[in-house]
């Protein structure tokens, strides 16, 4: 494996069953030169916070088009804590259904980026190497 490859974990948690966003995300990042691993469907905060410290990723992305993004990431950062997993790695983005008014909030509690159903992917992968890259030099 290339030493300088991103890691992507991509998870969709909870009880959403659409999953063709978060494959065409993990294809897209792949093609760009990307590790990415995939949790695959009815994840629990737990399991994803478990594959994050055990896989060792760059980035985690979370995909939720149930709108229960505010309190599945809420849980997401508290186990995080609970479980030694804070800093500025992961880099954490949320995608899906998001509303606009929920987007703040989101960076509140600690997602460097969101990221709707409409978003380029390209402006995805182009915001993942920058952040990554940032931490990068600061190591």
């Amino acid at each position: 494996m290339d030493e300088s490859k991103i890691k992507v974990l991509l998870a969709k948690p909870g009880l959403d069953g659409h999953d063709r966003g978060a494959k065409f995300l993990a294809r897209a990042f792949r093609d760009a030169g990307m590790e990415v691993i995939y949790t695959g469907l009815h994840q629990k905060i737990s399991q994803i916070v478990m594959a994050a410290l055990q896989e060792d990723v760059d980035v985690v992305g979370m995909s939720i088009m149930s709108g229960s993004h505010l309190g599945l990431t809420r849980k997401y950062f508290k186990q995080c804590l609970e479980k030694g997993l804070s800093g500025p790695r992961p880099l954490v983005i949320v995608g899906g259904t998001i509303p606009q008014e929920d987007i703040e909030e989101l960076k509140s509690i600690g997602v460097d980026g969101v990221f709707g159903v409409e978003s380029d992917v390209d402006v995805i992968i182009q915001f993942i190497r920058a952040k990554v890259g940032a931490l990068e030099e600061v190591k």
